[in-house]
């Protein structure tokens, strides 16, 4: 005999972003088959854009169906043609974020069991209100609490919402302030960028990235990382230490960190560029092999290292998404990351809104501190940048 019908659950999600990327939350709604609400779901998660906001309420919106009835189908629901559409597997999923993101969302129920369908937006005003509500709670430096929230009752209502639905990757949608004029900003999330100490390498100006040998730091750069450590310890300020998994970094970081007593943890997003077959050469040898190729590297950001390197616009965008995890993860407190020239060079131009040609008009020395905060409405401020006077 054929066993009991599986329960058919409705998930409606929506996510919104303020400044693309901003201050952004996610919502989701879970229904029954007769249209009742099962369960809500509502976030802050810190700086990010509306495509991951997005992304992040279908989420949270499988996952509470989930918990309900893990053997149910799931009809998805949403406004963004573009999560619809990749989860669906019409579009590509091109952005390394979003793939991620997308995996993610695969995982937590079997495949064939999840379809999806695209909504107008005025059809998707519960989840769209759960979003707000949770940015709203983000700028006050609350979570969002369902006891409180007034979603269902407001969509019921009708009248205007503000969720967002970019269309494509990275889609901006507002214009952003300028810092220091207006309300209070709160408690901003803020970023201590430490490069590594030297390497044997550093001094001869060899070209060391990902794809290199993975030096050790030499005696002169664990002296800069005792020093750095000891000008954060003073400090008091960083509540978690991040690094690179290169060993430079790690090295570096686990001075910082043995003097901080906290742990580290590795994001893979914040290596440094592959130079390919620059790797090892000084920029004489780089010039006089592969004269061309440099040539173009230096006119462009989208130009990439000779022998399968990456380029600057790869790296780009490869550290925007871990920006926006390490926002979400470490909301409201003082993270040190410890990384390279690329990646530091990379967050201080995303945050200052420079073109990408700024990244060759930045200096930026062995064992050096800068700080980016960033706060709750979409604002980053570059404090400072390339401090060496714990150095001297």
């Amino acid at each position: 005999m054929p066993g009991p019908a599986r329960r058919v659950f409705t998930v409606e999600a929506d996510g919104g972003s303020r400044g693309n990327p901003g201050p952004a939350g996610y919502g989701a709604v879970v229904r029954d088959a007769d249209g009742a609400v099962l369960a809500e779901d509502a976030a802050h998660v810190g700086v990010a854009s509306n495509n991951v906001a997005e992304y992040r309420g279908l989420i949270a919106g499988l996952r509470a169906a989930r918990a309900i009835d893990p053997d149910a189908e799931v009809r998805v629901r949403m406004d963004s043609k573009l999560v619809v559409e990749q989860m669906s597997g019409r579009w590509k999923t091109k952005h390394p974020g979003m793939r991620e993101l997308a995996a993610e969302a695969r995982e937590i129920f079997p495949p064939g069991r999840v379809s999806y369908e695209w909504i107008p937006r005025e059809q998707n005003k519960h989840a769209d209100r759960l979003a707000n509500e949770a940015m709203a709670a983000g700028r006050r430096g609350e979570r969002w609490s369902a006891e409180a929230s007034r979603a269902g009752l407001d969509a019921a209502a009708g009248g205007s919402g503000a969720g967002s639905d970019a269309g494509a990757e990275g889609a901006g949608k507002s214009a952003t302030p300028a810092v220091g004029w207006g309300p209070g900003l709160g408690v901003p999330t803020t970023f201590l960028l430490l490069r590594h100490g030297e390497t044997d390498l550093t001094p001869q100006k060899r070209f060391s990235g990902t794809g290199g040998g993975d030096p050790a730091l030499s005696a002169t750069g664990r002296g800069q990382a005792a020093a750095a450590a000891g000008l954060l310890a003073a400090r008091g300020t960083v509540q978690a230490v991040v690094s690179s998994p290169l060993r430079r970094c790690r090295e570096t970081a686990e001075a910082a960190a043995g003097r901080l007593g906290l742990d580290i943890r590795v994001e893979d997003g914040l290596r440094e560029a592959d130079f390919g077959a620059w790797e090892g050469l000084t920029f004489a040898e780089v010039r006089e092999r592969h004269p061309d190729d440099l040539a173009a590297w230096l006119r462009s950001t989208k130009a990439a290292p000779s022998g399968g390197g990456e380029s600057f616009a790869e790296v780009s965008r490869r550290v925007a998404v871990a920006r926006d995890r390490l926002l979400a993860r470490y909301a409201g407190r003082t993270v040190l990351l410890v990384t390279h020239v690329t990646p530091i060079k990379t967050l201080v131009r995303l945050a200052l809104g420079a073109p990408p040609e700024a990244l060759y008009r930045m200096e930026l020395s062995p064992a050096a501190v800068s700080e980016v905060a960033y706060y709750a409405d979409g604002l980053a401020s570059v404090r400072l940048l390339n401090d060496t006077s714990h150095l001297r």
